[in-house]
């Protein structure tokens, strides 16, 4: 029997937003629109997707030319909102699909944490996960009281910390614990309900949680490391793994190096999936797929690329000189505790750390980037069915693909992914027909 391929839907944003002006967009003077998400929510639903994912960043970006001028008047990375409630809404016109939330274990206490995502995992009936992010974004720090970014790997400390607590916090009341019983008047059981008395080196946590399990005890918990320690982190508080979508030997080593990461944690590879973003364009001809695609860099000026390159990497992509080198560029961001395994660091993985570019090519491939036009795969159902079956093959045949797609994006493109590739999929075997769990982590393990 073939190995099925998990599918999300990452709504939370499309890089440089350019979607929204294309007719068929969901996006009008009324946005936000409870209804767009709750169409997309039914839509994907209706395709058998495992999960709707919603990522978050809370700060304007401000570090191309110290400014947030560019990124207000071109809608980089905003607007944003917390999409726990309207999670809630989507969960209230879908039965089966999960939902992906995302907070920053840098600006967030593990026990509010814990306890909404209790509270959200028994409003949706099991079908919560938990996206933990240690935040690179320099827009977002100076919300919570930051002058510079934390040390990367401190980052990631405090991110295993977060876990740990949060796990113990879900399991320190019994599953049956509670047992409601009228004549006697007792509501639970003493014996099944713990402190937890956490004192780590980020948090001091007495609980227990005030809560009644959920249906998941614990929702999905996805983490994205790419870098050496993100990918340690990610073996150590991961069920599943959100990967970015890059050369396929290099897909190939992440999940190599996430094996070897998950083995030393005494954890079992294949219980762990990859999710790959990665975006999809499908038409009824190859022809009408790559013009679309071809379409998602037209009118974004280099101010909006420059926004989204420099708010991602940390750095102020405006102060680059007419030519550099990779390897100087990726120093300044590694200096400045920022990400090194974006944009950048794929370029150097293509190009080696000594190359030098000028300005002009390096924008060029920046646009590429913030459209989604370098992640983006075009062709027939068929075409990217075998696009998506060879690199679900290559790396392990365990998770799947978080296809990107704008909350923006005309009807057509998401449509087309449920009524043209679902069903291709179905008919190699490579995906299901019907969902069999009651809770999201019963559907990711069938």
């Amino acid at each position: 029997m073939k190995k099925r391929i998990q599918l999300a839907f990452d709504i939370s944003w499309t890089h440089v937003e350019s979607h929204w002006r294309m007719p068929g967009s969901w996006v009008d003077q009324h946005h936000p629109n409870i209804g767009m998400f709750e169409e997309a929510a039914r839509t994907a639903e209706r395709g058998g997707f495992d999960l709707i994912f919603l990522g978050d960043s809370t700060g304007i970006p401000d570090t191309w030319k110290g400014s947030i001028d560019d990124a207000v008047r071109y809608g980089v990375a905003w607007p944003r909102f917390d999409m726990s409630p309207w999670i809630t809404a989507m969960s209230r016109v879908t039965s089966h699909i999960g939902y992906g939330l995302t907070y920053s274990s840098t600006f967030m206490h593990p026990f509010y944490t814990a306890r909404l995502l209790n509270s959200m995992d028994h409003i949706t009936n099991g079908r919560m996960a938990f996206n933990v992010v240690t935040s690179q974004r320099r827009a977002d720090y100076g919300n919570y009281g930051y002058d510079e970014l934390p040390d990367h790997n401190d980052r990631y400390d405090r991110l295993e910390e977060f876990i740990d607590v949060c796990r113990a916090l879900w399991t320190s009341v019994d599953p049956d614990a509670f047992v409601w019983d009228k004549k006697t008047g007792i509501v639970a059981d003493p014996a099944k309900v713990r402190h937890i008395n956490h004192k780590g080196k980020y948090f001091k946590v007495k609980g227990p949680l005030s809560v009644v399990p959920s249906p998941q005890i614990s929702p999905i918990v996805l983490q994205a490391g790419g870098s050496p320690r993100g990918t340690k982190a990610a073996a150590h508080v991961a069920d599943h793994v959100f990967g970015l979508t890059k050369a396929l030997p290099l897909m190939v080593k992440q999940r190599e190096e996430l094996d070897v990461a998950l083995v030393a944690e005494g954890k079992d590879p294949e219980k762990v999936g990859i999710l790959w973003s990665i975006r999809i364009i499908v038409g009824e001809t190859e022809a009408e797929a790559i013009a679309l695609r071809e379409s998602l860099m037209e009118g974004v000026p280099e101010e909006a690329a420059g926004v989204w390159l420099s708010h991602n990497s940390g750095y102020d992509m405006s102060q680059l000189p007419p030519r550099f080198s990779l390897r100087e560029l990726q120093e300044r961001i590694v200096a400045a505790n920022a990400s090194p395994v974006g944009f950048v660091g794929l370029l150097l993985k293509k190009y080696g750390e000594h190359a030098e570019i000028t300005r002009e090519e390096f924008f060029r491939h920046g646009l590429h980037a913030a459209t989604g036009y370098s992640l983006t795969i075009a062709g027939t159902a068929a075409q990217v069915a075998d696009q998506l079956e060879e690199m679900f093959e290559a790396t392990g045949r365990r998770g799947g693909f978080m296809i990107s797609v704008s909350q923006g994006a005309p009807r057509a493109i998401m449509l087309n992914i449920i009524d043209y590739l679902v069903p291709e999929l179905q008919r190699r075997g490579r995906y299901r027909t019907a969902y069999t769990g009651r809770t999201l982590r019963e559907n990711l393990a069938t």
